[in-house]
């Protein structure tokens, strides 16, 4: 039971490499485990725990808890501050930064007109696809049928798109604005 931990990371590293769960006599080959019986107790304690589940066809597929990832206490971008021996919570990226999924895209950002929004080149966008967005949201608008991520604000009564970078003007669109979503959250992958 303790080793379940670990045995659950094999099987994450293992569907990160091939997108899909061993059997489960590859389950044991993968753990370590020789017994028929230990590996149907094991997949049986991850299906009560909800990383596992079965599909249709009776392949072992990830469940609802499988992408969960710890979320470890906060830590001080100042002073450093002493460690704490509390048990992480787990969160799943997924539930975290996506609330509809049917409505949600991720968009690879370019260029650096958003820069001073912590927003850089390379970065993924999650955008929660709507057409009403508030003063102050970052959006993805589409103007003269191009698209562009900016700040929604407004001027002298009327709606314009600022950037975060004073490199670049603030755009006042003379024709057809039009929302195409609102930015819920972003990652970014460090090499």
């Amino acid at each position: 039971m303790a080793d379940d931990a670990q045995y659950l990371g094999r099987l994450q590293d293992y569907y990160a490499r091939h997108r899909v769960l061993p059997s489960y006599a590859g389950i044991g080959e993968l753990i370590g485990l020789r017994s028929k019986a230990s590996v149907a107790g094991l997949v049986l304690r991850l299906k009560g725990e909800g990383f596992v589940e079965s599909a249709p066809d009776r392949r072992l597929k990830p469940g609802r808890r499988f992408f969960e990832r710890p979320l470890a206490e906060r830590v001080q971008a100042g002073a450093p501050s002493a460690v704490g021996d509390a048990r992480p919570e787990a969160l799943s990226i997924d539930e975290h930064l996506v609330t509809h999924p049917s409505k949600s895209v991720l968009v690879t950002v370019v260029g650096d007109s958003m820069i001073d929004a912590g927003i850089h080149s390379g970065d993924v966008v999650v955008v929660e696809k709507r057409s009403v967005a508030n003063i102050g949201d970052i959006v993805i608008a589409i103007i003269d049928n191009e698209f562009t991520l900016k700040r929604l604000h407004r001027e002298r009564g009327q709606i314009v798109l600022k950037p975060e970078n004073k490199a670049y003007p603030v755009i006042r669109p003379k024709g057809n604005l039009e929302i195409f979503g609102v930015v819920v959250g972003l990652f970014r992958k460090y090499r």
